[in-house]
C-alpha cells in the first residue's frame, strides 16, 4: 500500500493539470515501512525532458534523479516510487511505462488528465527480484 497525505496526492494531481496536454513526472520520497507499505513524505517536481513526444512519454534526466536522491537522503527519506501523468488516456500503465521501470519495490502511480483536469489516480508496485521476473501489481493508496 501506498500511504500519502492529501496536500501531496493534491499536488501530484495539480502537476498533471499544470502541465497538460504533455505529461508530468516526478518522485516520491518518504521511507519504507516495516509492514511493506510505502510512505510518502514528500513529492518533488521533475522535469519531462522528452522532446519528441512529451504528450505520451516521460524523462527524468538522471543527473536530476541522483540530486533529489542526495537531498532525500540527507533528510533521511529514501525514492519510494515515482509519478506521472496521462493526458487523456486511462490512469493504467503502458508497454512503455513498463519497460521503463526499473525500481524494484517502489510504487509508480499515474493520473489520468481528461481535458486538463484529473480524473483517475492509480498507483502499481513493480514487484520481482530483477528485470526478467518484474511486473506491475495492483497498489492501493490511502490519503490522509
Amino acid at each position: 500500500m501506498l500511504k500519502i497525505a492529501t496536500k501531496d496526492y493534491e499536488a501530484l494531481r495539480r502537476h498533471g493539470e499544470e502541465t497538460y496536454p504533455h505529461e508530468c513526472c516526478g518522485v516520491l520520497l518518504g521511507r519504507f515501512e516495516d509492514d511493506g507499505n510505502r510512505r510518502v513524505t514528500s513529492v518533488t517536481r521533475c522535469g519531462n525532458t522528452r522532446t519528441d513526444s512529451a504528450h505520451n512519454r516521460y524523462n527524468i534526466d538522471p543527473r536530476e534523479l541522483v540530486r533529489i536522491q542526495r537531498e532525500g537522503r540527507e533528510r533521511g527519506e529514501d525514492i519510494v516510487g515515482f509519478y506521472h501523468s496521462h493526458p487523456d488516456h486511462p490512469a493504467q500503465w503502458s508497454p512503455t511505462d513498463f519497460a521503463e521501470a526499473h525500481w524494484i519495490g517502489c510504487s509508480y502511480v499515474i493520473t489520468s488528465v481528461e481535458k486538463g483536469k484529473s480524473a483517475i489516480t492509480n498507483a502499481f508496485e513493480l514487484a520481482g527480484s530483477d528485470e526478467n521476473d518484474k511486473k506491475f501489481c495492483d497498489e492501493r493508496i490511502q490519503v490522509d
